[in-house]
């Protein structure tokens, strides 16, 4: 929250995880209609359809192609269903320990411990 751009706090290392799956757009007949959750040690914390999204996939590719350079193997973000940690009364957020499982119909799950930040040392 030190900045309103949201690019900055989503792109610090291991803050973007993904896989352990890529798919191509021929393995999945309508990437509109895929169920996505997320849960923590089990818990349903966000559930929605990729029918949701308020912009298309075409339609997002064509406007970023308007102003930058898309490569094959690019990713595009987009964002995120209802129930995000900070925004929840009262806000949640991750602990050490915590487990993370991220699924997308299809596609797999993507599961990641949560673990403490190592100390620096001088």
């Amino acid at each position: 929250m030190a900045t309103s751009q949201w690019m900055m706090g989503k792109t610090f290392d291991t803050f973007a995880p993904m896989g352990p799956h890529v798919v191509t757009a021929d393995e999945i007949a309508d990437p509109h209609a895929l169920d996505i959750s997320l849960r923590i040690n089990g818990e349903v914390l966000q559930q929605s359809n990729t029918r949701q999204l308020i912009f298309k996939i075409p339609e997002l590719v064509a406007y970023l192609s308007s102003v930058c350079t898309l490569e094959p193997g690019d990713v595009v973000s987009t964002g995120t269903p209802a129930g995000v940690g900070y925004a929840r009364n009262p806000p949640r957020f991750l602990q050490p320990g915590d487990d993370v499982v991220i699924s997308v119909e299809q596609v797999g799950e993507l599961r990641n411990p949560v673990i403490a930040e190592a100390e620096e040392s001088n």
